[in-house]
């Protein structure tokens, strides 16, 4: 049922919806984006019961927990050239398909290796639909891109939060591990058929930033030719110790929840969906990108969540404390992070180059993901939790804040127009 990957003409430019209808894509868009998330997430919750049938240590499942990070981040950097010449609803349509069908088999794994392999190739899947949202988005509504964004992390909140919170819900009511990847890859499989048929490629394929002389075009021709200028490379080095530290609170916090604290799956998987709530402010935090100096968005955001690694690994003992500080780590780091990093890597090259550069994040972002797992499943074997969380989620993203310091704020494009 996938649309044909259909090359998009250089020259062609497709008249822009009426506003209302644009919303309405959006949000059809963004909720597809809901599935993704909670394929994502629900692998977390779910991990003890496959440790314990499949006899995996605590390594190993924290490097199945974050190996489709592998996929999306190997898969990020040539889907961003493939949407620059590509029909980025095509390419979104393949990528729903594939992890929603591998999401499915990973129900039907039967050890380490081909779990691994399923869960790699779902995360081809995820990165293949994110890029070309992504891209498709941030391209339509250029002029406020960083709050478009942020719709779609806002989307990804939601499907943290339903997906972990469900998943644990489904876990303990059937006792089968199995039966969240079920539930999520037919959902998945269900959005191919309406974005098919609902979404038109005017809302996907926009690529003109504004007519010759317009000030959106201005702009446009004073950014650099090249992808790789001085604040993508600040952005990718940002992207990369986000994805560290994010994904390694992710990995195994649930593990941690459940063999430190003693939490049951359902509570364990309530205080983890409460990260995906955090996420929800990623609009709001699309809007002060907007308007204010980005730097110092992400520099504060880094901070924010360097003090939240701290309370959630050495202070926080009952749900409420571990839910409310997991609620403040996703407002941080998905939220705050996700959101203004991606849209200054986008706003750091010319129009032309979005998608590229959409891709470049997500390599920069997943590739280190897919090791955040099994490293901090290490550290925790030698330094115990509270160590393991000093040094991957409070000194790690010390380099993050230094690199913003050096941003160019001369080169990132920051025209509005209505």
């Amino acid at each position: 049922m996938t649309e044909r990957i259909e090359a998009r003409p250089v020259a062609r430019y497709y008249d822009r919806l009426t506003l209302r209808l644009a919303v309405v894509m959006l949000i059809i868009v963004a909720a597809s984006y809901v599935v993704n998330a909670a394929d994502r997430q629900v692998f977390f919750v779910v991990l003890p019961g496959i440790s314990e049938e499949l006899s995996f240590s605590l390594a190993s499942g924290g490097l199945l927990s974050t190996i489709f990070t592998l996929g999306i981040g190997v898969c990020g950097f040539p889907i961003g050239f493939v949407l620059d010449r590509y029909s980025r609803k095509g390419v979104m349509l393949l990528g729903i398909t594939i992890y929603s069908v591998f999401t499915i088999l990973t129900a039907v794994a039967l050890g380490f290796f081909d779990m691994a392999l399923y869960r790699g190739i779902t995360g081809i899947g995820e990165a293949m639909q994110q890029a070309a949202l992504f891209a498709a988005v941030g391209a339509y509504f250029y002029q406020r891109r960083a709050l478009a964004l942020g719709t779609c992390n806002f989307a990804y909140g939601l499907g943290a939060f339903f997906g972990p919170l469900f998943g644990g819900i489904l876990f303990e009511a059937t006792g089968a591990w199995e039966t969240p990847f079920y539930v999520y890859g037919i959902i998945g499989l269900v959005f191919v058929a309406i974005i098919y048929f609902v979404v038109p490629r005017a809302f996907t394929e926009q690529i003109d930033p504004g007519a010759p002389g317009s000030a959106a075009a201005e702009v446009d021709a004073r950014m650099p030719e090249r992808l790789f200028n001085r604040n993508i490379i600040i952005g990718i080095i940002t992207a990369a110790i986000v994805g560290l530290s994010m994904y390694g609170y992710l990995s195994l916090y649930p593990t941690f929840l459940q063999g430190q604290l003693g939490f049951n799956p359902t509570d364990a998987g309530f205080a983890l969906s409460m990260f995906g709530i955090g996420a929800l402010v990623g609009i709001p935090a699309g809007y002060l990108g907007d308007r204010f100096d980005q730097r110092w968005i992400i520099i504060a955001a880094l901070v924010g969540a360097i003090g939240t690694a701290y309370l959630l690994f050495h202070v926080g003992q009952t749900l409420f404390q571990q839910s409310l500080l997991s609620f403040l780590m996703g407002a941080f780091a998905s939220g705050f992070l996700f959101v203004n990093v991606y849209s200054l890597m986008q706003r750091s090259v010319r129009t032309t180059l979005i998608g590229r550069a959409s891709g470049t994040f997500i390599t920069s972002l997943f590739v280190p993901s897919a090791l955040a797992g099994y490293l901090f499943g290490s550290l925790v074997t030698r330094f115990d939790w509270g160590g393991a969380a000093i040094i991957q989620l409070m000194l790690v993203p010390l380099i993050g804040i230094a690199a913003m310091l050096f941003l160019d704020n001369s080169r990132i494009s920051k025209v509005a127009i209505g």
